[in-house]
C-alpha cells in the first residue's frame, strides 16, 4: 500500500478508537446533570448515590478519551503536513478555542465533579456537573466546526504567494504548497453551511452512547437481581433521555441530509447509490451496490428519494453521473455504511420506545415474564448500537468527502508531508494498534471492576457527606421556620 492509503488507514483508526470514549462522556455528563438535579429537588438519597456511581464511570471515559485525543494532533503534522499548513489559519482558530472555550472549563471543575463529593456543597458540586457537561459540548462543538468547514467551506480567501486571490480561486496541485486558506469572516467559518445540522446529529448521537450505556448496565444489574432500586431508577432516566434523543436523532439525521443534498450532492448520490440523474428517484432500504452494471441490488422505495429531496416524486435529484468518474466517492463503502447507520438508528427508536411503553404499562419490571428478560438481554446488547451507529455515520460522512480533503478545493492526496514514507506509517501503525489494542484491555478491565463491585453498600444506605447533611437541616431549619 502506498503512503497515503496507510495515512488514511492510520487516520481512521486512531480517530475510530478514540471517538468511542467523548460520546459516552458527553451522553454520561447529561444523565449526571439530571440526577443531581434530581437529588437536589427530592432531596433522595438514591440520586446522590446513582450520581457518585456514574461519576465514577464517567471519569474512567473521560481519562481514555484524553489519551487517546492526543495522537491525532501530532498526526497533523507528522503524515498531513501539506495539508496543516493549508488549512493552519482554519484549524488554529477552532482547536484554540476548543482549548480556551471547552478544555479548561470541563478540566478547571473535573477535580470538584471527581473528589469534591465531602468536600463541596451538594450546589456547588452540581454547578461543577453542569461546567464539566457544558465543557464536554463546548469541545464537540469546535472538533465539529473544523470538521465541517472541510466539508463544506466558508468564509475563507485563498492566499497564494502571500497574495490573497479573488474569490473562486483553486489552485492548481503545483500552486497547493505555496497556497494556504486565510479566514476573511470568522463567524462564517464557525457557521458554514454544513455545521449546525452536523453539530446537532453529532451531539445526540453523543446523548445516546451515554444512556444506552447506563440503560445497559442497569439491565444487567436486574437481570443479575442486584442494587435493584439503584438499577431500576438508573434505567428509567437511561430509557427518557434515550427515547427523547432517538427521535431527536430523526430530526437532526433528516436536517443533516437535506443539507448534504444542497451542499454535496455527489455524497448523497453514494449514499443512495444512485448513478443516474433523475426523477422518481428511489430510496434503498438495503442492498448491494453493482459497480460495474452502475446499479443497486436490493430493497428500494421508488420515488422516495425525490419525495424527500423535493416533496414531490417529480424532483429531479443528481445522480453520480454528474460528476467525473475521478471525483466519486467510494460508492459501496458509502452506501454500506450510511445504510447500516439508518439502520441501527431506527432499531434504538424501537427498543427505546419499547422500554417507555412497557414502562407506561407497568410491566417493565415484570421479570418474571421472559420476554421481557428476554428485552433486558436486548438491553444489555444496545450499548453496542449508538457505537456502530456512531462509527458508521462518521465514516459516512468523511468517505462521502472523498477524493477531497477540503470539498472542491485540495485533493486528499495534495495534503500528505512530503517526507513521510509508507514505511514510517506502517511502523507507527503497528506501533498505535498494539497500544491503543492495551488501552482498550485496560478500559474495559477497570470498566468491569466498577460494573462488578457496583454502587457498594450506598444504594439503601441513608449515610450523606457531612456538607450534604448539613444543607438538609438547614433547609428543614427554614421550613419550620
Amino acid at each position: 500500500m502506498d503512503v497515503e492509503i496507510l495515512s488514511r488507514i492510520q487516520f481512521a483508526f486512531t480517530v475510530m478508537f478514540h471517538y468511542i470514549y467523548p460520546p459516552l462522556s458527553i451522553g454520561l455528563g447529561v444523565i449526571l446533570v439530571i440526577m443531581e438535579a434530581m437529588w437536589l429537588r427530592t432531596g433522595k438519597v438514591r440520586y446522590h448515590n446513582m450520581a457518585r456511581y456514574w461519576t465514577r464511570v464517567f471519569g474512567l471515559t473521560f481519562a481514555i478519551g484524553v489519551a487517546t485525543g492526543i495522537v491525532m494532533e501530532f498526526e497533523f503534522g507528522t503524515n498531513w503536513a501539506t495539508y496543516s499548513r493549508f488549512v493552519g489559519d482554519v484549524f488554529g482558530s477552532a482547536l484554540a478555542a476548543e482549548g480556551i472555550f471547552a478544555f479548561f472549563l470541563e478540566s478547571g471543575f473535573l477535580a470538584i465533579l471527581l473528589f469534591g463529593w465531602n468536600k463541596v456543597g451538594p450546589k456547588m458540586h452540581f454547578f461543577a456537573t453542569v461546567m464539566v457537561c457544558l465543557g464536554s459540548h463546548f469541545s464537540a462543538v469546535w472538533i465539529v466546526v473544523a470538521n465541517s468547514w472541510m466539508q463544506t467551506p466558508a468564509g475563507f480567501s485563498i492566499e497564494y504567494n502571500g497574495q490573497i486571490m479573488p474569490p473562486g480561486f483553486i489552485p492548481s496541485a503545483d500552486q497547493i504548497l505555496h497556497s494556504r486558506a486565510v479566514i476573511h469572516d470568522f463567524w462564517a467559518m464557525v457557521f458554514n453551511p454544513s455545521a449546525m445540522d452536523r453539530l446537532s446529529h453529532v451531539i445526540v448521537g453523543c446523548w445516546q452512547a451515554g444512556a444506552f450505556l447506563v440503560i445497559s448496565i442497569s439491565a444487567f444489574y436486574l437481570l443479575r437481581g442486584r442494587h435493584r432500586e439503584f438499577a431500576m431508577t438508573s434505567l428509567k432516566i437511561g430509557l427518557v433521555v434515550a427515547a427523547v434523543a432517538s427521535l431527536l436523532q430523526l430530526a437532526t439525521g433528516a436536517k443533516s441530509a437535506d443539507g448534504v443534498t444542497r451542499n454535496q450532492p455527489a455524497k448523497l448520490a453514494a449514499m443512495e447509490g444512485l448513478f443516474k440523474t433523475q426523477s422518481n428517484a428511489p430510496m434503498g432500504i438495503m442492498g448491494w451496490v453493482d459497480m460495474e452494471k452502475e446499479e443497486v441490488t436490493g430493497l428500494q422505495i421508488p420515488g422516495m428519494l425525490s419525495m424527500l429531496v423535493g416533496n414531490s416524486t417529480d424532483t429531479v435529484v443528481t445522480g453520480l453521473d454528474a460528476f467525473p468518474k475521478e471525483d466519486w466517492p467510494p460508492v459501496q463503502a458509502v452506501f454500506q455504511f450510511y445504510h447500516i447507520m439508518i439502520s441501527i438508528g431506527m432499531a434504538l427508536i424501537g427498543i427505546a420506545w419499547l422500554g417507555m411503553f412497557l414502562w407506561w404499562r407497568g410491566k417493565l419490571f415484570d421479570l418474571t415474564n421472559p420476554l421481557i428478560r428476554a428485552y433486558y438481554v436486548v438491553l444489555v446488547l444496545a450499548v453496542l448500537g449508538p457505537q456502530i451507529a456512531n462509527q458508521t455515520g462518521w465514516f459516512t460522512a468523511e468517505m462521502g468527502r472523498q477524493p477531497w480533503i477540503v470539498y472542491g478545493i485540495m485533493r486528499t492526496s495534495q495534503g500528505l508531508s512530503t517526507v513521510v514514507t509508507a514505511n514510517h506509517v506502517l511502523a507507527s501503525l503497528i506501533m498505535f494498534a498494539a497500544i491503543y489494542a492495551l488501552l482498550f484491555a485496560v478500559f474495559i478491565y477497570l470498566l468491569t471492576r466498577k460494573i462488578q463491585k457496583g454502587p457498594d453498600h450506598e444504594e439503601d444506605s441513608e449515610e450523606m457527606p457531612p456538607s450534604w447533611i448539613a444543607l438538609m437541616e438547614r433547609r428543614g431549619t427554614r421550613a419550620a421556620s
